[in-house]
């Protein structure tokens, strides 16, 4: 999302007390001893990402004799905060990983504080690695706005959003596995009538506004993401997309879908309500999956959001090299690593959807279930980014006003109104 971010649910889990490892290298292109890539990254260590790179970080030091990978656990939220102040100054990383969109790797390109990766793209083959959807945001024009451009970072994952399901719960009640919106609503319905808040929500971090965002998408077509994402036309937030969106949401709260008591609550918070059986129904992205699959003790399943054919989703989170950064060679080559077919397949058997996997390689049912989902919408170009990524800040406003909106603070007009107007004072006048 999270973009948002994606907001990780890893970044709940990283350790306040984390050792922070010190860099070895000085600040520049050059001038470096060679013998570390200082590497920051916010997967937790159980995630399919998380597994993967430590895998890969073994083989970067195996095929690199002598040079040590010096990783830094960081939370999502540190990097989002500190990343411009940090880049600007000698203690930059490497190599980081950096939520991808307008706001926020397009900002850092923008700031000038993103090395240029278009030859190193060419030279390794990533531009042929990535279809045309996952690379949107691997590139960015002068104004920093995504889709075209120059590259500024590599993602070698992709991720979307799905509605995960308690079949134990289903089973319990008599629900069948909804296949439409009327169906879900029903479902909904009939948790309601036995004392059971259908939906996991996060009303404090990323996971509440995608809710609001997938029903506006469900009104929506190709068209309608490009102007909001991409500023190819005007967004008009009391258009019927958005106006079915909010309204709806505010329903679903009243109806006692989604719980009032969630609106401080967060990811994980969320995420957690699911695995302990608490909750029947979550929305949020393929992240979770790989946790689910360790920790959930019940039968569950997943589906694409019932009558749309737009969801969250892209490429996931990129890697990114500053320009500050002492060892860009060796980023240049760690990047690749993760790219290599033995990550990426070992990325799929976790529970990531990697971008260069063997089909047959990945061999877990469920993984395969997840990537299928995945083929399917990148397939009728579903994907339709994050409701967080158009403009620098953005993310702190839905999170306050969709707060707003589920406590009854704040009505759907005013609350439509509120984002337009953070909207355009942060949009490129064009």
């Amino acid at each position: 999302m999270l973009t948002a971010r994606r907001r990780m649910a890893a970044a709940a889990v990283i350790l306040s007390g984390a050792l922070l490892l010190t860099s070895c290298g000085g600040s520049g292109g050059g001038g470096s001893d060679g013998k570390t890539l200082k590497l920051w990254h916010y997967e937790g260590p159980d995630s399919a990402m998380g597994v993967a790179w430590n895998q890969a970080i073994h083989e970067f030091e195996a095929q690199h004799p002598g040079v040590k990978v010096k990783f830094e656990e960081k939370g999502f939220e540190q990097i989002q905060k500190t990343a411009s102040m940090v880049l600007n100054s000698s203690d930059a990383p490497d190599l980081m990983e950096y939520n991808k969109g307008n706001a926020t790797a397009g900002l850092l390109s923008k700031q000038g504080l993103l090395t240029d990766l278009t030859a190193e793209a060419a030279k390794r083959g990533w531009d042929r690695k990535l279809s045309a959807g996952v690379r949107t945001t691997s590139e960015y024009d002068s104004a920093g706005i995504m889709g075209s451009g120059k590259w500024y970072g590599v993602p070698d994952y992709a991720e979307y959003t799905m509605v995960y399901f308690n079949k134990d719960l289903f089973k319990k009640y008599g629900i069948a596995q909804p296949t439409t919106l009327d169906q879900l609503t029903s479902a909904m319905d009939t948790f309601v009538r036995h004392k059971v808040t259908p939906l996991a929500n996060a009303g404090a971090e990323y996971m509440a506004q995608q809710y609001l965002y997938q029903l506006a998408l469900s009104k929506a077509d190709r068209s309608w993401v490009d102007r909001y994402e991409l500023y190819k036309g005007k967004t008009d937030f009391h258009d019927a997309a958005w106006t079915y969106a909010a309204t709806t949401f505010a329903d679903w709260v009243k109806k006692g879908y989604i719980g009032k008591d969630s609106t401080s609550a967060k990811a994980e918070d969320a995420g957690v309500s699911f695995i302990r059986g608490k909750a029947p129904i979550l929305f949020s992205g393929s992240w979770w999956y790989g946790r689910f699959q360790q920790e959930a003790t019940f039968d569950w399943g997943t589906f694409l959001w019932p009558g749309s054919n737009l969801t969250l989703g892209s490429g996931g989170n990129l890697w990114v090299v500053p320009k500050n950064a002492a060892n860009k060679e060796l980023a240049y080559d760690f990047i690749d690593l993760t790219l290599s077919k033995d990550i990426q397949n070992l990325l799929g058997n976790k529970g990531g959807v990697p971008l260069a996997a063997d089909a047959s390689a990945v061999t877990d049912p469920k993984s395969k279930a997840l990537i299928q989902n995945f083929d399917t919408l990148s397939g009728r170009d579903g994907l339709a980014f994050y409701p967080d990524w158009p403009v620098n800040g953005f993310y702190d406003v839905l999170v306050s006003e969709t707060q707003k909106l589920m406590t009854g603070g704040e009505k759907p007009d005013a609350y439509l109104s509120a984002l337009q107007k953070a909207y355009d004072a942060g949009a490129p006048k064009r």
